[in-house]
């Protein structure tokens, strides 16, 4: 393994931490709710878990209201059940046709609360970053150990991957302050 090599996996890894914090942000609920809320519910579907947007259609109708409407009226009770399982803070409403989510609007304490737990996300991003950094440093010393390269070249290496973590750290910083604005926004 080459030092470019350590680079571009650094940097990957570093992406898909802050890609996969993204993703988590995107299940809290902010002032308005969002079809990320009940993505990560599973429909029993013939015998095996079916994400919700795959057996019908979920979308937002209006700032605190998601309707899903099943492609097959016979999962209307296996979606109200998926979704009570999922408690995600409200009670699904089954019309027949179709079932809705009434999210109450966020008081104060929630929206804080909200913003408690987007910082924890935040914060284990960050661990994530500190870990990646570590195993290439680590690879970076074996190198060096095996004389692949020089004492220098491995100062230079444990400088970059710094300068790796620096700007992953500043990007998750940046993206938990918008976050937490956006929360916070009445």
């Amino acid at each position: 393994m080459s030092l470019q090599d350590i680079y571009a996996h650094t940097q990957e890894m570093m992406n898909k931490s802050i890609e996969s914090m993204k993703k988590e942000f995107g299940t809290l609920r902010s002032g308005k709710v969002s079809i990320s809320i009940v993505e990560p519910i599973c429909v029993d579907y013939y015998g095996s878990p079916t994400p919700l947007n795959q057996v019908g259609s979920v979308i937002v109708q209006d700032a605190n209201t998601i309707s899903i409407t099943p492609w097959e009226k016979s999962l209307l009770k296996e979606i109200e059940r998926a979704i009570q399982e999922a408690n995600i803070g409200v009670n699904p409403n089954n019309d027949g046709e179709c079932i809705k989510l009434f999210f109450p609007p966020m008081t104060s304490e929630q929206r804080k609360e909200t913003a408690k737990e987007a910082k924890s996300i935040g914060e284990k991003a960050k661990v994530a970053i500190r870990n990646i950094r570590k195993d290439s440093n680590d690879k970076i010393r074996k190198l060096e150990k095996d004389k692949s390269i020089s004492e220098d070249e491995s100062k230079k290496a444990y400088d970059e991957i710094q300068k790796f973590t620096d700007n992953a750290v500043k990007k998750i910083d940046e993206l938990v302050k918008h976050k937490e604005e956006e929360l916070l926004k009445i």
